[in-house]
């Protein structure tokens, strides 16, 4: 019996290691899927525009002032670490310009989960934030179509041994738009907010 479990072994541990490895291959090649997504050139990306129902009523860019912009991000209200981030990142950003700079800018967050994220989720969330922050959604169709025109991908991800039921993997920039739909400036995820910044100077002055 010994001898059977000393043949076994070196097979056992050779297939937890392959496991261990195409699991490790399979994280990467998604990470970095969906990270290459945040990578497209501005350029390539047409825009245009977002009218959706939002936290505060319904949402056109067509509202903006002509010298305003919208800060927009795609995400959902239960990510645990990308969508908190970039809210954060928002208000840091908004805490580095002047008054005057801060009343050309809205924030706004569109979810792609709209089974979970009722507007009343959207407001408590969004409001956290900030009282100038928005939150926005829509039927599926309508985000598919806005996402394409963004260069947004997601796809859900069941979590069956998790209460939450599924998570949405997602890509993660953040978009400097005008009223017409126009994207000024498309910054790359980061936990810190100076290129976002950046982004919303280069954007006023222009």
């Amino acid at each position: 019996m010994s001898s059977l479990v000393s043949r076994r072994f070196p097979l056992l541990v050779s297939l937890g290691l392959l496991a261990l490895l195409v699991t490790a291959a399979g994280a990467f090649a998604l990470n970095h899927y969906f990270s290459s997504q945040n990578q497209q050139p501005t350029s390539g990306l047409p825009g245009g525009p977002i009218e959706l129902a939002s936290t505060r009523g319904d949402f056109s860019l067509t509202q903006l002032d002509d010298n305003q912009v919208a800060i927009v991000t795609f995400g959902y209200t239960y990510c645990p670490d990308v969508c908190p981030m970039n809210q954060a990142v928002k208000k840091q950003a908004l805490a580095e310009l002047t008054p005057q700079q801060r009343e050309r800018i809205v924030p706004l967050m569109i979810s792609v989960d709209p089974e979970r994220d009722s507007l009343e989720r959207l407001a408590e969330y969004t409001g956290f934030f900030g009282e100038r922050f928005i939150g926005a959604t829509g039927t599926q169709q309508q985000l598919e179509e806005l996402a394409s025109r963004y260069g947004v991908i997601w796809r859900r991800v069941e979590a069956e041994n998790s209460a939450m039921g599924y998570t949405i993997d997602h890509s993660s920039s953040l978009y400097v738009v005008d009223r017409e739909g126009n994207i000024l400036e498309r910054v790359l995820y980061s936990s810190s907010p100076e290129g976002l910044v950046t982004a919303l100077r280069t954007a006023l002055d222009s």
